[in-house]
């Protein structure tokens, strides 16, 4: 594969993102816009495109659009209108999809993110609302059919400008997208069922030139890798033809994740080959600014304030990206930290490697039957902290905290597992560990320091694991001398 960073040529590269809104119902019908029904199960005289069906256009997914031009910064504009995209594929029965054209719900903005730590920002050329196509299926036979219920469901398609430069950048950018659209709770992003696909326009160029090169489109991108791969086969595709004196083709190619290759589709169209005109069957939308200001109001902490926030009360790039990753992480972490604010560090790290290591699905982590909810993980660092806990008579507890689900304090309480902070039982453990090691008394005395470990493992041994760190450490330095 071709190493874009060290070839003469820059990679310029353009995302359009499909986001299939969570709506109950299809976006121009009442028809569910569930997935995972029956195929044709969901549909109706005007998802199909049956004569004399009207469309009506579906509010919710009006305000989710919205919601997501909003925490993007984009334009709003305050009359938008819908068009009619002419093209012929089975699995569009109107032979037109909804679309929109001259007058986008949504016109400008950025999506903002880090890569390897580094703030980026790829500007958006406009988020538009549309209806999505049905999806074909080809049997193993050579027989195709189709299935509609896909086909209504509203879109929104996100363009971007051509800002990304490499393939990593790009499958960041659209985790991005895909956090961002989990957050607002528009859409569950979930790339396997088709919530998020994502087409790609590729292009190369010199390095230092300005204009652009000849792009190709990729169809097909259906998973983060996918997107990585796929751009930079494109990319070194286009540098070999470049390289070998041939021209770049402007065409629709169809990305084989399989082989992990592209084939061409076909040419790629342009706007006057879908013979673009308003959909005579909808009226303009108008979205006023009390509207506006109420979406602006509902608008959750986004992830990169988020993230910035963290950063400020001491937590690790790493661990800040991982806790605004999902919005319900962050949520849990919140809550955690509103019921012990002294210590975030401490509640950041049990977060991540105790409670998301035992969670399926970190989206469930503020529902009611999480075993280990956020004010008891508080609980728990808060006994660690105060020194009734060590570290592993905590992870004890706190495995039985998630398969009992009682409280830390409860257990601490009822089964005496909390640290023995007595000197005087300590110290005779200490002394005990002591008489009977004379070799590596006479080693430690010598210099090796490294040793104490060894003494204060066999003490914690000697109590069974509860005698208080600190206090053992400091009897066995006198002991020691």
């Amino acid at each position: 594969m071709t190493d874009v960073k060290q070839s003469k040529y820059e990679a310029v590269i353009g995302l359009e993102v499909h986001v299939q809104l969570a709506t109950q119902t299809k976006i121009f019908s009442i028809s569910s816009a569930a997935f995972g029904a029956s195929p044709n199960e969901h549909t109706d005289p005007v998802c199909l495109g049956l004569p004399g069906a009207l469309p009506v256009l579906n509010r919710a997914a009006v305000e989710s659009a919205v919601r997501l031009g909003l925490a993007c910064g984009c334009h709003i504009r305050p009359r938008c209108r819908f068009a009619r995209k002419h093209y012929f594929y089975p699995d569009l029965p109107k032979g037109f999809q909804i679309s929109q054209y001259d007058e986008p719900l949504c016109e400008g903005g950025a999506v903002t993110f880090r890569l390897n730590g580094e703030v980026r920002q790829i500007r958006l050329t406009r988020i538009h609302m549309e209806d999505d196509a049905g999806k074909n299926i080809h049997d193993a036979s050579g027989v195709s059919f189709v299935d509609y219920n896909r086909a209504g469901v509203p879109l929104c398609e996100i363009v971007s400008e051509p800002d990304i430069r490499s393939a990593d950048e790009a499958a960041e950018y659209l985790r991005a997208i895909r956090t961002l659209v989990r957050y607002l709770g528009i859409s569950d992003g979930n790339m396997e069922e088709g919530s998020l696909r994502c087409d790609a326009n590729v292009s190369i160029r010199l390095r230092g030139e300005t204009k652009l090169g000849t792009k190709a489109e990729l169809k097909n991108i259906n998973s983060f890798k996918n997107v990585r791969d796929a751009i930079e086969h494109e990319i070194a595709r286009q540098t070999v033809l470049l390289d070998r004196g041939e021209r770049v083709v402007q065409e629709t190619r169809l990305w084989d994740p399989d082989r992990g290759i592209s084939a061409s589709m076909r040419s790629k169209e342009q706007a006057h080959d879908y013979r673009y005109f308003p959909e005579p069957d909808l009226p303009p939308v108008a979205v006023d600014e009390a509207w506006l200001a109420r979406a602006r109001t509902a608008l959750p902490e986004l992830p990169e304030a988020r993230h910035a926030r963290y950063l400020g009360i001491g937590l690790s790039v790493q661990d800040a990206s991982v806790l605004v990753s999902e919005r319900s992480i962050g949520d849990y972490f919140e809550a955690a930290l509103k019921a012990a604010p002294a210590h975030p560090k401490k509640i950041a790290n049990w977060l991540i490697n105790e409670v998301l290591g035992r969670v399926d699905d970190p989206r469930t982590l503020m529902a009611a039957e999480v075993p280990v909810p956020p004010t008891a993980l508080a609980e728990l660092v808060d006994l660690v902290e105060k020194g009734t806990l060590s570290g592993k008579l905590a992870k004890d507890v706190f495995g039985r905290m998630w398969t009992e689900k009682r409280r830390a304090g409860d257990i601490v309480a009822a089964e005496s597992v909390s640290l023995v902070s007595d000197t005087s039982i300590i110290e005779e453990a200490c002394k005990r560990v002591v008489e009977r090691s004379p070799d590596e008394v006479a080693r430690f005395r010598g210099g090796n320091a490294k040793l104490m470990g060894f003494f204060v493992g066999n003490v914690m041994k000697e109590t069974g694991g509860k005698a208080n760190p600190k206090i053992v450490n400091e009897i066995l330095r006198k002991l020691l001398g």
